[in-house]
């Protein structure tokens, strides 16, 4: 039938797609598509997929494995020394966590196989380029978005709390950065108070929530804004808030990324104000023209590298991607872009003023 294309997570297969016969050629290249986590959902629901159709248009003759290290550095760690041993000539990869990544990133070097680094960093060791969406501006963009909403609220201060990434990491350093550009005038001019800060382990929501509530709990309710990085981290705010009895609105949900069809879902709901459009489909072909040209030996196509991000270890070329922002006001872009359909959207939520408009 042809040789497969698999899906592991740990040891366990997840499915297999067949392609065709001549990718059975024991010259064909091997490349391995290392996932952080699960709890992500885009990784294994959007970018493995996109990545999959974006390689078969470009190189079909390729070999990929996929794994998904369930958030654990050390289960990431052997999957990389098991794709070396299996002959990987590159591996993709999206680190379970940037800061424990040195270890995979030295096993690659010593032997020789490139990596790319998909949309998560990784610290502290050798890769041939980055492929991201441009974290700095996520962070503006989520920043200035809070600020207009803030300055809009007549009272003074307006209590925030403040739900951010994985700690360590570029991306949320950057996120934080560009956040703080708008926010900061208004905590030094007591427009803003900071009641509640934490960073969120590995990005689980769940982690978000607990946080969420204990802030809840701890302020007796007075908190105006939770402001996140991600999807999972607003919507842990979003689960907290469901859970405490709010309603959609009470309190105002912002700083969201990934543009996921829940917090889409929550965007038309009320529950939560916006989420940053990163297109996963131009991510996962940005990546494959990157490993494409490694493997046929032309190294980084310098004409996608348009900028760099240090890891500590050195300055890794980066194919820097653009963002948008994603309101109620225009949902219709997340549509027509193709990264969602309103069906998708406003499943189990018809009822909603925007669904009713669209669908």
């Amino acid at each position: 039938m042809g040789r497969l294309f698999t899906f592991l997570t740990g040891a366990v297969v997840l499915c297999t797609v067949a392609l065709p016969q001549a990718a059975f050629s024991a010259e064909k290249e091997k490349v391995f598509f290392l996932l952080p986590n699960s709890t992500t959902t885009r990784f294994e629901n959007r970018d493995a997929p996109f990545f999959i159709d974006a390689m078969l248009e470009k190189a079909p003759d390729v070999e990929l494995t996929l794994v998904n290290a369930q958030g654990d550095p050390a289960q990431q760690q052997r999957q990389v020394e098991n794709a070396i041993a299996q002959g990987a000539d590159l591996l993709l990869f999206t680190s379970a966590d940037a800061n424990l990544a040195a270890g995979s990133l030295r096993s690659a070097e010593e032997a020789n196989v490139p990596v790319v680094l998909y949309d998560h960093d990784a610290v502290g060791g050798r890769a041939d380029a980055h492929v991201v969406f441009d974290s700095l501006s996520v962070g503006r963009a989520q920043g200035k978005r809070a600020a207009e909403l803030i300055e809009a609220m007549e009272k003074t201060p307006v209590r925030v709390a403040r739900i951010k990434g994985n700690q360590g990491e570029y991306g949320t350093g950057q996120y934080e950065k560009g956040q703080n550009e708008f926010l900061q005038p208004l905590i030094d001019s007591g427009k803003v108070e900071v009641v509640c800060e934490q960073y969120t382990q590995d990005w689980n929501p769940l982690v978000a929530q607990m946080f969420a509530e204990d802030c809840l709990t701890r302020t007796g309710g007075n908190v105006d804004v939770f402001l996140g990085m991600n999807d999972g981290t607003t919507g842990g705010a979003v689960a907290a808030l469901i859970g405490q009895g709010y309603g959609p609105g009470e309190k105002l949900v912002t700083g969201g990324q990934d543009a996921t069809v829940e917090a889409l879902r929550y965007i038309a709901q009320g529950w939560q104000d916006n989420s940053i459009l990163k297109d996963l489909r131009v991510e996962a072909a940005y990546a494959a023209d990157v490993v494409v040209s490694i493997l046929q030996g032309n190294g980084v196509p310098q004409e996608l590298v348009n900028g760099s991000v240090n890891n500590q270890y050195m300055d890794v070329p980066a194919v820097f991607l653009p963002v948008s922002n994603i309101t109620i006001d225009n949902l219709q872009d997340v549509v027509t872009a193709g990264v969602w359909s309103w069906a998708e959207i406003c499943q189990g939520i018809q009822e909603t003023e925007v669904c009713k408009n669209n669908m």
